[in-house]
């Protein structure tokens, strides 16, 4: 039986592909979790419509995404921390310290989004990676000082 998938569905298909399966995987399972829909003109054009207005919606999310990567890019922030002799830290600056200074400048980003290649252990001037979305990477410059 052919049907328009409504949702990603392992090892069937993704999201508006037209596919066959079995009856009784139709009935059974893909129809009560409204994952698929039979296939017709009417529903082929309703799903078309839908994953139309999907993209849209993700290409504004990804807009809002890129004026807010550009924000961060201009952004400097610093961070104070107790330091002993040769600069070394008591501690390790973290994703969590960085998302609580930006959150001070009024950005506020999930700690996940923000990555560094090596710990953040001595004083100095760093550049993290903050990915907003999976095509919007930017930089932020991160200053650790001295308390």
């Amino acid at each position: 039986m052919e049907i328009i998938l409504l949702a990603d569905v392992e090892k069937v298909g993704k999201t508006g592909d037209v596919v066959k399966v079995k009856d009784g995987y139709l009935r059974n399972y893909l129809m009560p979790r409204k994952l698929a829909v039979l296939c017709t003109k009417n529903n082929r054009k309703i799903v078309e419509d839908q994953i139309r207005l999907a993209d849209r919606r993700r290409e504004k999310e990804k807009q809002s995404f890129v004026q807010l990567a550009e924000k961060i890019e201009k952004m400097s922030c610093t961070i104070s921390v107790q330091a002993g002799e040769e600069d070394k830290l008591y501690g390790t600056v973290t994703n969590v310290d960085i998302q609580k200074a930006l959150a001070l400048e009024g950005v506020e980003i999930d700690k996940r989004k923000i990555s560094f290649e090596e710990p953040i252990k001595k004083l100095g001037i760093y550049t993290v990676t903050v990915e907003l979305h999976p095509d919007v990477k930017t930089s932020l410059k991160v200053w650790v000082v001295k308390e």
